[in-house]
């Protein structure tokens, strides 16, 4: 179970976004657990409840400040499917989620079409629910691909072999071959055995992300008023990124078993094998910073980049201590030019300020040989990926 903070379930006037019929057909499916925990869900009359009775719940009875205060004081017994949903349509309740949820809704095929009380005035978490209740496969999708976007760190692997040909989505035996097999390595790390594996096609690359557990963890918590332990299971979304035009496979995991637990399965049942994208490859180097000094950080060429700004250097001296220095500035260029000085050794890890022209505020990319690029936003990417290609900082050459 993830960590429960719900903030648009926290009070009585944010569950009356959801239209009382949708929210009561949603909760209905966990009715024994609201029952034990003072929730009625059953309809009833308000007749002889008087205007009092319509204040403290609505028409059919339902008492909006007891659910809330139940849907955000979860328990042992809080049902994990309950827990899923309630977060999968928390963050879709969102204007962004909102608009992603019905372009979904259009885009489908007419045999596919569901029905969705599409009213001029309804709110982000009625729809959410409402597809929630007639398709949840399509809104965990839409969620997932939220979370696709997110993610703008990513080490790199390129295949030793050009790739022939576009890259076809694969089969769902596939698909679920490779959940097996991440289930199971998963499982051997504590970290439970449901994965899934989403899949976004995109031009000239496929997207997929990865969602499955984390180890278990232990908090403290209040129960009735006393001190008590809560366990759950946090859950986490990795990425990785296909490019069919290059054959390179990007990576963006939290640690280095992850990355190479993917690296070797996705080669394994998507490609050729295990080393269909080995560990030897290089992908940037940072010695133009020295050989070209700062016309390295010329962009006019790049349309939808401004410019760039050299902010941080890290080397790497060695020695007995394994001795590193970080160099930080507004500008390493202009403060070398200042003291009459150049960049005298090829960095390990540089940091650019990059002003890119949809939006007033530089964004932050870092890069770290051999392998290693990260990004404010994952839609910087391509820009960048044009620039550090014309400068001479990557090294893939197909």
């Amino acid at each position: 179970m993830a960590t429960f903070n719900l903030r648009r379930f926290a009070s009585p006037d944010a569950l009356k976004n959801i239209k009382e019929d949708h929210l009561r057909d949603f909760l209905l499916r966990h009715e024994s657990y609201f029952s034990k925990r003072g929730v009625n869900l059953k309809r009833s009359s308000t007749s002889g409840r008087g205007e009092r009775g319509k204040r403290e719940g609505d028409e059919n009875g339902l008492d909006y400040s007891t659910l809330a205060a139940v849907l955000i004081t979860p328990d042992d017994n809080t049902p994990p499917k309950l827990v899923n949903a309630l977060y999968m349509i928390h963050e879709m309740a969102t204007p962004e989620g909102m608009e992603a949820l019905l372009d979904a809704l259009k885009a489908l095929p007419p045999k596919d079409r569901i029905s969705i009380e599409n009213a001029s005035d309804i709110t982000p978490a009625d729809l959410a629910v409402q597809v929630w209740l007639k398709d949840q496969d399509l809104l965990e999708r839409q969620h997932a691909e939220q979370f696709v976007t997110e993610k703008a760190s990513f080490e790199y692997f390129l295949s030793e072999k050009a790739p022939q040909g576009q890259f076809s989505v694969p089969s769902r035996a596939k698909v679920t071959a490779l959940e097996t097999d991440l289930g199971e390595w998963f499982a051997s790390k504590k970290k439970g055995e449901v994965v899934q594996v989403f899949i976004f096609p995109k031009p000239d690359e496929t997207w997929f992300l990865v969602r499955h557990g984390e180890t278990f963890r232990r908090e403290g918590a209040v129960k009735g008023g006393q001190s008590a332990t809560v366990f759950y299971r946090p859950e986490k979304h990795d990425v990785l990124v296909y490019n069919s035009v290059i054959g390179e496979l990007g990576i963006n995991a939290g640690s280095k078993g992850e990355k190479e637990l993917y690296r070797k399965a996705f080669g394994r049942h998507l490609f050729s094998g295990n080393d269909h994208f080995p560990r030897s490859n290089r992908k940037y180097t940072l010695e133009p910073l020295q050989t070209s000094g700062d016309a390295s950080l010329v962009c006019t060429d790049i349309q939808g980049i401004d410019s760039i700004q050299l902010t941080e250097i890290m080397y790497f001296w060695g020695g007995a201590q394994n001795e590193i220095e970080i160099r930080r500035s507004g500008d390493i260029f202009a403060s070398l030019k200042d003291r009459n000085r150049k960049i005298q050794k090829t960095p390990i890890s540089a940091k650019f300020r990059v002003k890119f022209s949809d939006s007033k505020i530089p964004r932050s990319v870092q890069i770290r040989p051999p392998n290693v690029a990260k990004f404010t936003r994952d839609d910087d990417g391509r820009l960048v990926a044009e620039w550090l290609t014309k400068r001479g900082f990557s090294l893939t050459k197909r």
